[in-house]
This record gives C-alpha cells, sequence and structure tokens, in this order.
C-alpha cells in the first residue's frame, strides 16, 4: 500500500454553489471518475455526497468481516496506470477498510476533495423547461442549478428500512450492517442476535461468534455461500498481475461479468459424466470464489443443471456442518445463483460452535421485540444487542429517496410505480439532460461493478461532450423497447426464477421487475456504444 505521501486535506468543499456546469449525487467510485473526466473538458462540477468521505458503500459499509467478492486486484480502477502499479494489495479478497483507503487515494491523487460537499444529502431535483436547467435542494436548505445532473448513488446504497413491532423498546445497542458505527463495536461477553442471513450477515457472523458469548442467527431463508478461501496477496501474483495489467483490463471487457474468470461459455453439462461434474465442481469449490458457477454454460439456463450444481453445495454444507438438523436448515431450496452467490469465510463451520444457534423463522417469523427479548414462535430470545442484516432496497432505493421531476412536473416515483423504466439504465425519457450510473437496466450487479463504472462515466461524459448547448432525452419508445428487451432477457434465465433484491420483492410494497441487465457486459456495451456511435440513437436532441 502507498506510503500516504500524495495525502492532503480531505475536508471538501465548505458550501453548496449556486451553479455548475455539472452537478454529481454521489462521490463513490462513480462520482470521483465523474469529476475526473468533467474536469478534463473543462467544466466547472461538484459532487454532492451524504456522507463524510468519498468511498460510497465502502464509507457506509464497516460491519465485521465487510470484504469485497471480487479479486482485489481486478476490483479497481483501470484509468491511472500509475496507481495500479503503485497500490499493493494485501489480501486475496480485500477488506472495507483496505477499499475505503484505495478509494481516499484516488481522492488524493486526483484532488477530488477540492469538488466534493460532503454531509450534503439531496432531497429534491427539479427540471425548469423555461431555463433548461436542473434544481437541487439539499437538507442544508440550499439550492443549486445546473445544465446537466448525474446521479452516482449505488445500487446498493440504501438499507432496508424495515421496522420490527416493539424494536425501539429494545434496551440494549442495535446494529443495521448498511449503517454500522465508525467506532469499533465489540460483542465480548454478549448474547447477540443476528437477524438476516445474506451476504452481509455471512461475513459477519463468524466474527460475532468469535466474540459473543451467545450468537442467536435469525433465518428465514437460507443462502448458497462458497468458500472465498481468502489469503494474504502472492507477491509472484500480484507482480504477474502488474507486469500485464491491459492484458487483465481487456480480458474484463469482453467477460460476461467483466471479471476475468474461469470460465467454460461452450461447454455444458450433458458434455460430462455426472463423475467428471462432480470433479469439476470440486475443483471450483476449492478454488475459492464467484466463479463457481461458471463451468457450465447452462447453469442458469437449464433447470436439471442448476439443480446438479445446487445439490453438490447443499452435499458440501451436509459434510461441514455437524448436526443435520442444523445443515438441512442451512440448505436452500431455491436455484443456486437467482439470488446473490455469497462468498465467504468458516460460514457453515461457525455452527459448529457450542455458542452459535440457528432459528428458523420461515414458519414463525418474528412476532415482536421487547425490552430484552426477541420474540418467535411462541419463545423469547433474551439477548443484550440485535444486529439486522436485513439487505436493501436496492438498485431503485437511492433515486427514488430524491424527489426527482422532470419535463413537465413528472414524478420519477410516479413513473416507476409498477417498476424502473429507464434507457440503458443511463437515462429516463421525460427527464432531460439526466443521467444514471449503474441504474436499473444496467449490467451493474451481475458485473465486478468498477468497469461497468468506468464505462458508464465515460459514455455520459462523452454524451454531455456530445449534446454542447442542446437538450438530450430519451424517447420513449427507445425506453419501452429496453425495459421489453431487459425483462426478455431475464425471462430466459434462471436468475429471475425466485424472490430476491434484484426483483425488488424483499422491500414490502416495492413493485416485482427484473431490474439488472442480465445478457452480460460485453453485450451491453456493444449495444451502448452504437447507440454513441450511431448520433445518440434513442435520444430527441433540442
Amino acid at each position: 500500500m502507498p506510503d500516504g505521501q500524495h495525502a492532503q486535506s480531505r475536508q471538501g468543499r465548505t458550501e453548496v454553489p449556486d451553479r455548475s456546469d455539472v452537478v454529481i449525487v454521489g462521490a463513490g467510485f462513480a462520482g470521483m471518475y465523474l469529476i475526473h473526466l468533467l474536469r478534463a473538458q473543462g467544466r466547472d462540477v461538484v459532487a454532492l455526497e451524504a456522507g463524510s468521505s468519498v468511498g460510497g458503500t465502502w464509507y457506509w459499509n464497516r460491519y465485521p468481516g465487510a470484504r469485497c467478492d471480487i479479486e482485489s486486484v481486478q476490483y479497481s480502477m483501470s484509468f491511472d496506470k500509475e496507481l495500479e502499479q503503485d497500490w499493493d494489495w494485501s489480501e486475496r479478497y480485500a477488506p472495507q477498510p483496505e477499499i475505503l483507503a484505495y478509494a481516499e487515494e484516488v481522492a488524493d491523487r486526483h484532488d477530488i476533495w477540492r469538488d466534493v460537499c460532503f454531509d450534503t444529502f439531496v432531497t429534491d431535483a427539479v427540471w425548469d423547461e423555461e431555463a433548461r436547467e436542473w434544481e437541487l435542494s439539499t437538507r442544508r436548505g440550499t439550492k443549486i442549478r445546473t445544465p446537466y445532473c448525474v446521479f452516482a448513488t449505488g445500487c446498493l446504497s440504501v438499507p432496508n428500512s424495515t421496522r420490527f413491532p416493539g424494536e425501539e423498546t429494545f434496551e440494549g445497542p442495535i446494529y443495521r450492517t448498511g449503517l454500522w458505527p465508525h467506532e469499533e463495536v465489540r460483542f465480548d461477553g454478549m448474547r447477540v442476535a443476528v437477524i438476516g442471513t445474506g451476504s452481509s450477515a455471512i461475513q459477519s457472523i463468524p466474527i460475532i461468534a468469535e466474540q459473543a458469548r451467545e450468537t442467536w442467527v435469525f433465518q428465514r431463508t437460507p443462502n448458497y455461500s462458497v468458500p472465498a478461501y481468502n489469503k494474504p496477496m502472492d507477491p509472484d501474483y500480484a507482480a504477474a498481475i502488474k507486469a500485464n495489467y491491459p492484458g487483465l483490463r481487456a480480458r474484463q471487457q469482453v467477460a460476461f461479468a467483466a471479471a476475468d474468470f474461469d470460465m467454460n461459455p461452450d461447454r455444458v453439462t450433458s458434455d460430462h459424466t455426472p463423475e467428471q461434474r462432480r470433479a469439476e465442481y470440486e475443483r471450483r469449490w476449492n478454488m475459492g470464489g464467484l466463479a463457481f458457477l461458471a463451468g457450465y454454460a447452462d447453469a442458469m439456463f437449464d433447470p436439471g443443471a442448476n439443480e446438479d450444481a445446487a445439490e453438490f453445495v447443499r452435499d458440501k454444507i451436509r459434510s461441514i456442518v455437524s448436526d443435520p438438523e442444523t445443515a438441512e436448515l442451512l440448505c436452500p431450496s431455491n436455484t443456486i445463483g437467482c439470488k446473490r452467490l455469497c462468498v465467504d469465510t468458516n460460514y457453515y463451520a461457525t455452527y459448529n460452535k457450542p455458542n452459535v444457534h440457528l432459528v428458523d423463522v420461515s414458519k414463525d417469523p418474528v412476532e415482536r421485540i421487547d425490552q430484552t427479548s426477541i420474540h418467535t414462535g411462541g419463545k423469547a430470545y433474551e439477548v443484550d444487542a440485535i444486529v439486522f442484516a436485513i439487505g436493501f432496497d436496492a438498485m431503485t432505493g437511492a433515486l427514488l429517496r430524491v424527489d426527482i421531476k422532470g419535463r413537465d412536473g413528472r414524478s420519477l416515483r410516479d413513473e416507476w410505480k409498477d417498476g424502473p423504466r429507464t434507457y440503458m439504465g443511463l437515462t429516463m425519457a421525460g427527464f432531460p439532460n439526466l443521467f444514471t450510473v449503474t441504474g436499473p437496466g444496467s449490467p451493474s450487479v451481475f458485473t465486478n461493478m468498477l468497469p461497468s463504472i468506468e464505462h458508464h462515466c465515460e459514455w455520459i461524459t462523452n454524451c454531455i461532450a456530445a449534446t454542447q448547448s442542446d437538450v438530450i432525452e430519451a424517447t420513449e419508445e427507445a425506453q419501452a423497447d429496453w425495459t421489453a428487451h431487459n425483462l426478455d432477457v431475464a425471462g430466459a434465465h434462471l436468475r429471475s426464477s425466485c424472490s430476491s433484491w434484484y426483483t425488488g420483492e424483499n422491500i414490502a410494497g416495492k413493485p416485482k421487475s427484473f431490474m439488472p441487465y442480465i445478457g452480460g457486459f460485453p453485450r451491453y456495451r456493444e449495444f451502448a456504444d452504437g447507440v454513441a456511435q450511431n448520433g445518440y440513437e434513442g435520444f430527441e436532441r433540442r
């Protein structure tokens, strides 16, 4: 890791200006790269960030065990070639503090801080047709006007706000994984309840269980998880990557998930005998990581092929967890991959500890919480602290908590009442000169996010440069066609076969709609780049 030679004041702008050439909402990796690109065009730019520093999801998500599920050398920005060589990752999968430090280093090297207003939550964005510009309002009571607005608010940045009856009466500390305190939290000697068994729970439970006297895990739906086999970074491996980073970046651009995985795009399960398939699953299990499902091209399209891989993982769970009843409760029955595949360190083995207890709430949900206990199934579980690991209002949550009104007063909340509709996840009909980075309808969460972010940011800033003084807006027809295409592609894919945050069904009252684009990063990139090359086909300019 660099020695901090670029460290500087990280205070940001103290005041929100009255206007700017471009206003960005968010200062994660996308917001920072947008600042860098727009400055290169000679534009005045400001980012409005709700947090107190850069980093986006890595600023907010500080729960125990938080780390990336893409290898560190791949989860990095490609635009800064010097940083590629200077930065040394400490582990195969970088932990949250290290990724946040990396984000801060990006901000240091490119002096991003001077164009970010921190602790600035945007509440409203309203299009002024006569002035042909947006007016944004903030919780500070300030307003800023701009011809162009870019929302870089992230796909997983708004925690699920579900509240349980009586939660406010609990006398001990309550934590939410997506809003974890910045100071250290310890659970030594405590009885801790963890509600949820998604990705953040799977990462945090083994660490919480090491500290706590008793850990009660309340599970509604079990999730598939494969081992990370995280380890200190192999210096020879890191050196080989640095010696040919352009080659790695080129492979990412043509990879389905924008990650250089060990994939077999032409092999299907019927090409192998059951014994051969089991050997391949075993090899990938021992490799660790998300490439587990990349061995057979039909694994996410053919239910029989999928069940073959799913049963292998269930057998692994049964072999790891000593108590047969607990093991079966931890075995998912749904399609593997229809929910986000998790990557863990000793998650299943944690249930062999005598101080870790699994509570099935699939049939008997949590009824209420009182001053000392969680009540479910007619039983009270006395605990000293509660950790809510119940996920996010994904894809649309960050956009819809801002009251965005476009042409003729059209409300984005009304436009999306039946599910989001976008043109490529980059913009929406009725909302001129407004762009979204990795919005619904883009590959986003089905890819290594940083290559997707870089592509989106470059596409958006090139579009802004091409429009000159025009107003640009997606047509209703182009938006309808892309939304229909997105749903058609999803319908053929097993990722759409169960309820998940991909479909919005984890949030009460949220319309069911498959939100991310599952056609692959290369296919998406070819289409989006073709739109630009054809004079921004599917847009109106005036």
